[in-house]
């Protein structure tokens, strides 16, 4: 692989205003095609084989009712001090308000205002025509204008349901991202050139990658947050990969296989055409293999079952694999462009002493074994609250403390109580004519249960055969009391008749139950391609089963600093949390998909550094401590970025952003930093020469990928490398 990547690199070189043009004419195409071909996106949220999942298609088709798509919104009316929204005043304010939301743009019905026991809040139910991904921001405008005209009572008129939930602006966070990689690019590289190429070359994976993306939704159903995922991944491989092949680069050059000041200009291009032939042929095989570890991860999420996951890590995915490509392709291309001005103005002086990466390196492996256990033992420690993780998906109750929907969640919670946020649907199926005796049995059991308030009379469809109980219970949605009614009504039967759990919270806790049950297959399958990869990769056994390992450690320390901040709020007025409570569900795939992609993208860009010295002839320890040498400044840098590409999130009003910011920052902080940067290092060194050890007939079997570059230099032979753990 080294060879044909050498070969690449150097052809796109040579050949730069034909590559660089082919890349600005695919661009062009897709925006064509995103321009054309594009379709909106869905928000529907099936989960196939679920029993609410299941219950819903049987409203559907027997009740007459939606799929679960459409949106719909609850106008909450409040009043304070001694007055009632039973006054004549405040009686017409109501009124006027429910015959402006009758009116507002594509409305299908408003129900008449219900009141609480003390006649201070009071809720309308709006709904719509049209599927809640497809309610613009005028719609919504036109929403709260209809609303509020109650105001002019004296009463406080507040919004929820799904309606009022627009898309998550993230260009501020974004931005921020963007502007500390340069910020530190710049630090690392010491030249504008060198730290915009990296930018670039991202910003254009992403771009290549949304496009395609938009081009997808005319033909698939797409979620709108699809491109999120895809965007932020881009962005941070893009960057990586880019920083890793530059500074291979540099350094090619700085060893004199390039010159930026030769006498003859033919020369330089010829060294420097030398020089980034190497730096794809090496650094390029890392970015290949780091790249299909983030692609396995995200490829993997198919196992859960839910299609909107689904859709999320194969976009991801994708632009993963833009990335790839543009770095190995398009980056030559513009170091050609760029010619001298990679390099610094003003050479910096030389290093008479040994850089920070070094001395790191020395003191780890002399301390290996303390360095290994205080390291391993300090992230243990952090992972101990993870036992007590607790999952559950947003509602309104999640949402920032000053936003309407918040507002209109407490609202109701307090006039109504804490269960009226969350109603069952309590689906009773029974023959024709006897499924009205069937949900009167099944209304009495479900009362006697703990933990139910209210159970409404029995709607029965014309058929009579299907009938729908309202469950109130007095637990809100996400608790595990009501988790637990779930559970008990699900328990329960009634004679000739099947009952089945629905509603938005019972969806919750089935998808929150199916994406418990799909993490264990989604880590074995995760983690076994990858043991496999990386044993391609570095022609060992124990190298990618202690890479795995470690991020395993590194996951579990972060779950346990997610449960101490957002469930048990230490450091929640630092962060400026309002509230805590159960994590939302999806936070434990994610993380594991998006932390495993930049994990192994540092271990590779590590390791194959200590390999490829090891290949070439250094002992064992002097390996690891080069690899870390040449490694440390831009594994520093990448995790540097990420961190604060992640950590931007955190000043989110958004309990779920903040939780899914901080989580990703503090997981690449304690991988790059606790884990390669410590744990990698000090293991390769208790290993010794056994670290590279492969059996003969394995070593014979998997074909030989050179990702270490040893056809571009002479090494030793490969005999004295297998089978040397003695």
């Amino acid at each position: 692989m080294a060879t044909l990547l050498y070969r690449l690199g150097r052809f796109s070189f040579r050949r730069r205003g034909r590559v660089t043009v082919m890349w600005l004419l695919l661009f062009a195409i897709l925006g064509v095609g995103a321009a054309t071909l594009s379709g909106p996106t869905s928000s529907a949220f099936s989960i196939p084989g679920t029993e609410s999942s299941r219950a819903m298609e049987v409203i559907a088709e027997k009740m007459g009712g939606g799929g679960g798509d459409t949106a719909s919104a609850q106008v909450v009316f409040t009043v304070g001090g001694s007055a009632q929204l039973t006054d004549t005043d405040q009686q017409a304010a109501l009124k006027r308000a429910v015959t402006a939301l009758k009116g507002a743009p594509e409305v299908a019905a408003v129900s008449e205002p219900t009141m609480s026991a003390d006649k201070q809040t009071a809720y309308a139910g709006v709904t719509y025509k049209v599927a809640a991904g497809d309610v613009t921001e005028e719609d919504r405008e036109a929403l709260y204008a209809a609303g509020r005209t109650a105001e002019s009572a004296g009463v406080e008129v507040e919004f929820g349901g799904t309606a009022t939930q627009a898309a998550e602006a993230g260009g501020a966070t974004e931005a921020i991202g963007v502007v500390v990689a340069a910020v530190v690019l710049v630090i690392t590289f010491g030249a504008l050139v060198a730290a915009g190429l990296p930018l670039l070359t991202a910003l254009l994976s992403v771009g290549v990658g949304m496009l395609g993306i938009q081009i997808a939704t005319g033909f698939f159903d797409l979620s709108g947050s699809t491109s999120a995922l895809a965007t932020m991944l881009g962005l941070a491989v893009g960057i990586d990969y880019a920083l890793f092949v530059v500074s291979r680069y540099r350094h090619e050059l700085a060893e004199g296989r390039g010159s930026a000041v030769p006498q003859r200009k033919t020369d330089a291009r010829s060294l420097q055409e030398e020089a980034v032939g190497r730096a794809i042929g090496t650094a390029g095989s890392a970015v290949v293999f780091a790249g299909l570890t983030v692609i396995i991860a995200l490829s993997a999420l198919s196992v859960v079952g839910i299609g909107f996951l689904t859709s999320m890590g194969l976009a991801a995915a994708f632009t993963v694999a833009v990335a790839v490509l543009i770095t190995l392709s398009l980056l030559p291309a513009l170091l050609g462009f760029a010619g001298d001005r990679i390099l610094p103005k003003k050479p910096r002086r030389a290093r008479t002493g040994m850089t920070f990466g070094e001395r790191w390196a020395r003191l780890v492996v002399r301390r290996r074994v303390p360095a290994l256990l205080m390291a391993a033992g300090v992230l243990a420690v952090i992972a101990i609250p993870a036992v007590n993780l607790r999952l559950a998906l947003p509602d309104d109750s999640t949402a920032a403390v000053d936003s309407t929907q918040r507002k209109a969640y407490d609202q109701l919670a307090e006039g109504f109580g804490a269960g009226f946020n969350g109603p069952l649907i309590v689906v009773v199926e029974a023959p024709a004519g006897q499924v009205k005796a069937a949900a009167q049995d099944a209304s009495k059991v479900i009362a006697g249960l703990d933990d139910v308030v209210m159970v409404a009379p029995p709607t029965v469809n014309q058929a009579g055969d299907t009938a729908l109980l309202t469950v109130v219970p007095g637990s809100g949605p996400s608790s595990e009391a009501t988790q637990d009614l779930v559970t008990a009504i699900r328990a329960h039967s009634v004679a000739g008749a099947t009952l089945a759990v629905t509603g938005t919270t019972a969806v919750n806790i089935d998808v929150s139950e199916k994406l418990n049950d799909a993490l264990i297959p989604y880590l074995a399958v995760v983690v076994g391609l990858a043991i496999l990869l990386l044993m391609l990769v570095f022609r060992s056994i124990a190298v990618p089963v202690k890479a795995t390992l470690g991020f395993l450690l590194s996951v579990a320390a972060t779950f346990g600093a997610v449960v101490a901040v957002f469930q048990w709020g230490w450091l929640s007025g630092l962060l400026g949390l309002d509230s805590t409570g159960p994590i939302v569900s999806i936070m434990p795939i994610f993380l594991i998909g998006v932390l495993f992609g930049l994990a192994m993208d540092y271990e590779v860009f590590l390791v194959t550094r200590a390999r490829e010295e090891f290949v070439h002839g250094a002992s064992p320890d002097e390996a690891v401590i080069s690899g870390v040498r040449h490694g440390a400044r831009v594994v520093t840098a990448a995790a540097l970025i990420m961190i604060s590409v992640f950590a931007g999130f955190i000043l989110a009003d958004d309990a779920i952003i903040k939780s899914l910011g901080f989580a990703l920052a503090f997981g690449v902080a304690v991988d790059a930093f606790g884990v390669r940067m410590t744990i990698v290092p000090a293991v390769l060194s208790l290993l010794g020469r056994s670290a590279w050890w492969l059996p003969r007939w394995l070593d014979r079997a998997l074909p030989d990928v050179d990702i270490e570059g040893s056809r571009l230099t002479p090494a030793p032979p490969r005999e004295e490398l297998v089978g040397a753990a003695n």
